[in-house]
């Protein structure tokens, strides 16, 4: 398959087969508005050849937020900014998806006046954080605010959303046995704990064309004995897929366990240092993914070498890569191997970018 030639997801053409991954990027302001800064991010992104950019998160309600400085989506006011960056985008030739994402107990928002809710009550191992459990007014209260979200979206020129389903935030401990406890038809067996997201996805569905996309970033497993396994993630997805997803991008890690962070099992692997056996990490549950569902899978996760990827599309059904640390290293990497500068990228997976302003990559700082 050659990655650089026009592909549809659904209706929605895309150049190639390249997908910008998301990140924090922290540029946003403290409401969530656009800044100079962001912008150009976005739109380095487009002009250095990706067909999509899949933004960093935004959060669905004012109150709460799973990070600080990150984008909004929660009221009219941010859609009229959002056109402006979408057309841009545009012009460039490239899609743009926004990624909305409530935190939960991973939530970094004011805890002091906030209420932070979670499907049962059990304490975040790593922010600390005791939620609230859900009630099903909650639960309406927060699909709601996920459906105004994409209803937003389309309205600002988005060609779709991505729900943020994995690394421990809200809707994936929803999948998790360690974090699901419940006892009614929202708990139990993988059936009943994605029935939730499948909800939300159903009523977005509903609210929004045909043409406009639904992707969901959900993890292959969450790696610790407690967590999603990869086995019950493929029946949440098909599950994701019956109730109206278009495209689910793997992922993998509960980064709210700290054994899962300290044994470099989470969605930013690091130290990778160009080794070809590292690469690609969460290829053998997206391949067997690809197999078992009929939309289409977004690879993300240590795609380092064109060669690697192509390699990948070759022997399997998926037909999309997502990348974001070589995209930070250099945002046009895909221009770069369109070209035929087909090694490796200059990212050695080092994760420096994560404790810099603006996630700058260490290697470009002067």
């Amino acid at each position: 398959m050659n990655l650089f030639e026009n592909i549809r997801i659904k209706d929605t053409i895309l150049k190639n087969s390249f997908f910008r991954a998301a990140t924090w990027e922290g540029l946003a302001d403290e409401d969530g508005h656009l800044t100079d800064e962001l912008v150009d991010v976005y739109r380095e992104l487009a002009k250095g050849g990706v067909a999509a950019i899949i933004t960093g998160y935004a959060r669905i309600l004012e109150e709460e937020k799973a990070n600080e400085n990150m984008m909004g989506i929660y009221s009219d006011i941010f859609i009229k900014e959002y056109i402006n960056l979408t057309d841009m985008i545009h012009d460039y030739g490239a899609k743009i998806f926004l990624q909305v994402a409530y935190g939960g107990s991973m939530s970094k928002s004011n805890l002091e006046s906030t209420k932070v809710f979670a499907p049962s009550n059990v304490m975040n191992e790593r922010s600390g954080n005791n939620p609230t459990a859900c009630t099903v007014e909650d639960m309406n209260y927060i699909k709601e605010a996920f459906v105004q979200a994409a209803i937003r979206s389309e309205k600002s020129g988005f060609d779709g959303i991505e729900l943020h389903a994995g690394h421990g935030y809200f809707l994936s401990q929803w999948l998790s046995p360690k974090y699901n406890i419940r006892e009614d038809e929202y708990g139990g067996n993988i059936e009943n704990r994605s029935r939730f997201i499948g909800e939300i996805i159903q009523a977005i569905r509903d609210n929004v064309s045909d043409e406009f996309l639904i992707l969901v970033k959900q993890n292959s497993e969450d790696f610790h004995d407690a967590g999603l396994s990869s086995e019950d993630s493929i029946k949440a997805s098909r599950i994701f897929e019956i109730a109206g997803a278009d495209a689910i991008e793997v992922t993998g890690g509960d980064l709210s366990i700290r054994e899962v962070i300290n044994n470099n099992l989470g969605a930013s692997r690091g130290k990778l240092v160009r080794r070809r056996k590292n690469e690609s990490y969460f290829k053998d549950h997206a391949i067997k993914l690809s197999e078992s569902i009929g939309i289409e899978v977004i690879l993300t996760g240590g795609n380092r070498h064109l060669a690697t990827v192509e390699k990948i599309s070759d022997n399997s059904n998926i037909k999309f890569y997502g990348l974001c640390r070589p995209l930070i290293c250099e945002p046009n990497l895909i221009n770069k191997w369109y070209s035929g500068e087909t090694g490796a990228t200059k990212c050695v997976s080092c994760n420096g970018c994560f404790s810099q302003p603006e996630k700058q990559c260490i290697i470009n700082i002067s």
